[in-house]
């Protein structure tokens, strides 16, 4: 039975991870259509320009990728010192990079309005920066952040909706450097 990947990723036992992720519906990634003879080769810029992005966000370095007709492979290193090492105020502005934020992390960000905050919204900063440093460290909020950025693309370009991916994505520990160095040979 499949086991829940929060209990797969062990940052403690290994930093490196290998991540797959796949199209459905015969949908293609890049690559050409042998079908249509429509060319999905801009896509891969994408995706490479998507992993570019969000290693100057998240704490996870990109060591190795490949982007396939249908599927993507990309083997990360968790960098976990890294994102301890952030202010609580670097850790609210990349978040807010990504994602909107809340009314409360916006009022923290702006010096003047930090001031004026009560003691329970600075509580609740607080919560959110330690909630947002650990997602910056979780290669499931990593691989969200590059397939539903790239699924809604395909899926604009593409004139449709529903699932792009197959499933979330499959992740394998990486445990030892002889598992690295063959997984980013291939």
């Amino acid at each position: 039975m499949p086991r829940a990947r929060k209990q797969q990723v062990s940052l403690e036992d290994t930093r490196y991870y290998h991540c797959v992720s796949r199209c459905v519906r015969r949908a293609f990634l890049c690559g050409k259509d042998p079908y249509t003879g429509q060319s999905y080769e801009h896509r891969r810029e994408w995706v490479q320009n998507r992993l570019l992005s969000l290693t100057q966000v998240f704490a996870v370095e990109v060591l190795a990728f490949a982007v396939m007709s249908n599927h993507t492979h990309v083997v990360l290193y968790v960098n976990t010192d890294a994102a301890k090492s952030w202010s609580e105020l670097e850790v609210i502005e990349r978040w807010h990079q990504l994602f909107g934020g809340t009314n409360l992390t916006r009022k923290y960000v702006d010096d003047q309005e930090r001031e004026s905050m009560e003691s329970w919204e600075l509580h609740q900063v607080e919560k959110l920066i330690a909630e947002y440093r650990q997602r910056f460290t979780d290669v499931s909020w990593f691989m969200r952040a590059l397939n539903e950025y790239i699924a809604r693309q395909a899926n604009k370009e593409d004139k449709c909706t529903g699932r792009f991916w197959e499933g979330r994505f499959k992740s394998q520990a990486l445990l030892d450097e002889q598992a690295l160095l063959s997984c980013m040979a291939y």
